[in-house]
């Protein structure tokens, strides 16, 4: 039985059953339904032999494929510029034969499989879990508040458009901007994100000593907010201009608030899961550090485990790595609490070990190898540990107690969170 899952394998078993007679790349399109054509240069249709070749293999693809061949018998296609092609879509090598590429068509212009570089400008710091409801947005606004409190200029973002609430515990509703992120990708569609960009950030009052201005998902009046919704993630197409992806109008957005602002350091706060405004938070703005909130449950493991097969797979898992921090979420602050750290930590080691460690041989020392003990606290997988507080375990009633907490409490429950994006500001590197 064919399912998408299978395609790379038959690709690769007809490869190996066949090998190409000559190094001539190739790209592997799989369109937006899941369906295959072979996409060569244009010169193979001018020899017999290398198009033959080609030809044989399409046809024992579409036997093989099923329902995941061309509906046509098309499955061959000459292009001119394979690079021209490939676009921005995602794509990776095909194992056993580089000159074979994979390219995903899908239908967000974003995703995991490439990573930008970390911003020059100001220090990002993206927050990101895999599952809701483990007080990642709590811990941001915590953490914001703290860095304030300790005399920084800190921008927040709440990227969580389909489920805001974020901007709630630093904002009272009465301080609220007009506009929203979504307001300005909408308008930037048709050159206009100038009339709603002075109205994007508003000033929390619990920031005393330096400040905390907050972009919200929306304005204090939403608006037809799902309309708008439905359109942040297309591309600005510009007359004579190559279209700019949503997560690259977003990234020219950040710049501007930057240069506007000058803030110490940017939070951003993704939405949970694998979907595609997680991925631009996690790997298309610049983030510097990466933070992974994790609860040791199997269904976090193995959705991380999934992320960074994907990151081997596409080639940047190398440079991610470098930009990773676990931490452990709503740790409880009882006797379990021991038990709870090791199970994240060797968990943790686990899935790094695994996918994102260099492999040491018995004969070496280790010294230029990116990989790290179980117990090493210096290590990504080592989790920056939160103390579950139940006066913290709502947004909703966060901007309360903000006000009236002190921060010696802040401090115990998200300080090694806050020591630690602290440190980007201190020394303009990762932890």
């Amino acid at each position: 039985m064919s399912t998408f899952d299978t395609i790379v394998p038959v690709l690769q078993e007809c490869l190996e059953a066949v090998p190409p007679s000559s190094g001539t790349s190739f790209l592997v399109n799989r369109d937006l339904n899941g369906r295959v054509r072979l996409i060569v240069p244009a010169e193979v249709e001018r020899d017999d032999a290398r198009r033959g070749w080609f030809e044989a293999l399409s046809r024992r693809l579409s036997e093989r494929l099923g329902p995941h061949a061309p509906l046509s018998q098309g499955g061959l296609l000459f292009e001119d510029d394979l690079e021209a092609v490939c676009a921005d879509a995602p794509r990776f090598p095909l194992e056993k034969f580089p000159q074979v590429r994979v390219v995903d068509r899908l239908i967000a212009e974003g995703g995991w499989a490439t990573l930008a570089p970390s911003s020059p400008r100001v220090p990002r710091v993206a927050f990101s879990s895999i599952k809701g409801g483990v007080g990642r947005s709590t811990a941001l606004a915590a953490a914001a508040w703290a860095l304030a409190d300790a005399g920084r200029r800190v921008l927040v973002l709440d990227l969580d458009l389909e489920s805001p609430g974020l901007s709630s515990s630093l904002l009272p509703e009465d301080r609220r901007p007009p506009f929203g992120l979504v307001d300005w990708l909408v308008e930037d569609l048709v050159d206009n994100g100038a009339a709603v960009f002075d109205g994007l950030t508003a000033s929390s009052p619990l920031a005393t000593n330096g400040e905390i201005r907050v972009v919200p998902a929306h304005g204090r009046e939403p608006g037809e907010y799902v309309a708008k919704l439905g359109r942040v993630w297309m591309a600005r197409r510009a007359p004579g201009q190559a279209p700019e992806p949503w997560t690259r109008r977003l990234a020219r957005l950040i710049d501007a608030l930057e240069d506007t602002w000058q803030p110490d350091l940017v939070l951003l706060d993704a939405r949970a899961g694998l979907d595609d405004i997680a991925a631009a938070c996690v790997t298309d703005l610049g983030a510097e550090l990466v933070l992974l909130f994790a609860s040791d449950s199997a269904q976090t493991w193995q959705g991380y485990r999934v992320l960074f097969e994907l990151w081997q797979r596409h080639g940047i898992a190398r440079d991610m790595r470098k930009r990773l921090q676990l931490v452990g979420a709503m740790v409880p602050d009882d006797e379990r609490r021991g038990e709870v750290i090791d199970g994240l930590r060797e968990h943790g080691h686990d899935v790094f070990e695994e996918l994102m460690y260099d492999s040491l041989s018995p004969d070496d020392d280790g010294a230029e190898a990116f990989a790290f003990a179980r117990d090493d606290e210096t290590a990504p997988h080592a989790p920056w540990v939160i103390r579950w507080n139940r006066g913290f375990s709502t947004l909703s009633s966060l901007h309360g107690r903000l006000r009236e907490i002190d921060r010696d409490t802040v401090h115990l429950i998200f300080g090694p969170l806050v020591e630690g994006i602290a440190s980007l500001v201190e020394t303009g590197n990762t932890p």
